[in-house]
């Protein structure tokens, strides 16, 4: 028997809910559950291995050669070796390493089985030692692929409709617990898939049941294991004044702000990816050096930790905030530049996904103009975050929801100031982006 939606009677075409009464798409459920199971464990495993990697390489191997701390030049030669590793899974497994995180969060389908070892070796070698990326493009590939290869089988014959679904599914287990909320990580894959209407509906209902049991899987891991989740949280948010006019004023700059500085870097990673591909293995290492240049200055220049610059920034927003009294504007100003100048380069090289990063520093900006008259420190942070994510990543329902859940009961209150700053920055995005005629020129 097919589990093939589309092989559903003609009828269908009449009543848009004849595919759901289907009992194919009943399996097709049985088995979006399954591989919700194995996926979320998966990709459990891949983040604690992800930080794993962090701290052996940041913390622990700096002392077993014999210095007392991490040396403010320790990220120099580090990302370097990671760009070595990254350029030669780039240039030599199949894949290519995945997707290229300076194209924007895009939907690309499953890696094939075989393009799955090149794609996960890429992402941790780029995360785990220090590129400014996040793990969620990574999780998507790896838990489309995983559950569209177990689907084949288990079930060899399944039809191409069926397995894209299952995909899907794997993607949304895969994410489930990564961003606070299944809901969110499901917000998220809609707005990059573009689905709509009874397409939606198909994949949408397999996609929550496996995120939902990949969230349960991800806390009882986590629990089990005594390693946390590993979901963006933040437990120490200050009280937001309610919004007034003034506050509108700072959304439209912050929008407008968000907007520039996100096409800039867009821009710039774009323009070095494809000096970058000339020469892979040589290029990545030389801008694995340029994000440990980054660090290594924001570290000498303010005195504090280079690790601030590197890694996604996920685990560093909770702290950001709550510490944020600790940080003169000078300091932000200099992380805001150094961040978004080792994000650039990391776009353009490594392997990873643009949230966390574009997050962090839409929030490390939105707390530095706080210091201004007009905003608090709430409504800053929150607005950074929504302008500069729909500035990178060109989903506006995803980066309303991701400025304002993560703030709790304060994102209601914020929550207006946030679609205006989102709002505004996307459309001057948009009108600064190139005509889709001039966008790609044809390379011949």
């Amino acid at each position: 028997m097919s589990t093939q939606p589309a092989a559903a009677p003609a009828a269908a075409a009449a009543d848009p809910f004849a595919l759901i009464r289907t009992r194919g798409y009943a399996v097709l459920l049985v088995m979006a559950a399954g591989i919700g199971v194995p996926v979320s464990a998966m990709a459990f495993g891949f983040l604690a291995l992800v930080h794993e990697l962090q701290s052996r390489t940041y913390h622990d191997l700096p002392r077993a050669l014999g210095f007392t701390g991490t040396p403010s030049w320790w990220p120099v030669p580090l990302l370097a070796v990671a760009g070595l590793l990254v350029g030669l899974s780039v240039r030599h497994l199949p894949g290519k390493g995945g997707h290229r995180p300076a194209d924007g969060m895009v939907s690309t389908g499953a890696p094939s089985a075989v393009e799955l070892p090149g794609v996960a070796l890429a992402a941790l070698a780029s995360l785990g030692v220090g590129a400014v990326l996040g793990p969620e493009a990574p999780l998507i590939a790896l838990g489309g692929g995983l559950a569209v290869y177990a689907a084949r089988l288990v079930k060899p014959g399944i039809k191409s409709g069926a397995s894209a679904v299952l995909g899907a599914a794997g993607s949304f287990a895969a994410i489930s617990a990564l961003l606070g909320s299944p809901l969110l990580g499901a917000f998220l894959l809609m707005e990059v898939s573009g689905l709509a209407g009874m397409m939606l509906g198909m994949v949408l209902v397999p996609g929550l049941l496996a995120a939902g049991i990949g969230a349960l899987i991800f806390t009882g891991l986590g629990s089990w294991t005594g390693l946390g989740t590993y979901s963006l949280a933040l437990h120490h948010v200050p009280r937001a004044a309610g919004p007034d006019l003034a506050q509108f004023g700072w959304a439209l700059v912050l929008g407008l702000a968000a907007a520039l500085a996100g096409t800039g870097i867009q821009r710039l990673a774009l323009f070095l990816q494809a000096r970058v591909e000339r020469r892979t293995v040589v290029a990545t290492v030389v801008m694995g050096l340029v994000v440990g240049a980054a660090a290594l200055v924001y570290a000498e220049s303010t005195g504090r930790d280079a690790s601030e610059v590197l890694y996604s920034g996920e685990n560093a927003l909770d702290p950001l905030l709550a510490q944020s009294a600790g940080y003169s504007v000078g300091t932000l100003v200099v992380l805001v530049v150094c961040k978004a100048l080792a994000y650039c380069v990391s776009l353009s090289s490594f392997r990873g996904g643009p949230v966390f990063p574009a997050m962090f520093v839409g929030a490390a900006g939105g707390i530095a103009l706080s210091h201004l008259p007009g905003l608090d420190l709430t409504s800053g942070f929150a607005m950074g975050i929504g302008a500069m994510c729909v500035a990178m990543l060109k989903l506006p329902m995803t980066s309303v929801l991701l400025a304002t859940l993560l703030l709790g009961s304060e994102g209601l209150t914020v929550m207006p100031l946030v679609i205006v700053s989102v709002v505004v920055s996307y459309v001057v995005t948009l009108r600064l982006a190139p005509s889709p005629a001039v966008a790609r020129p044809d390379r011949g």
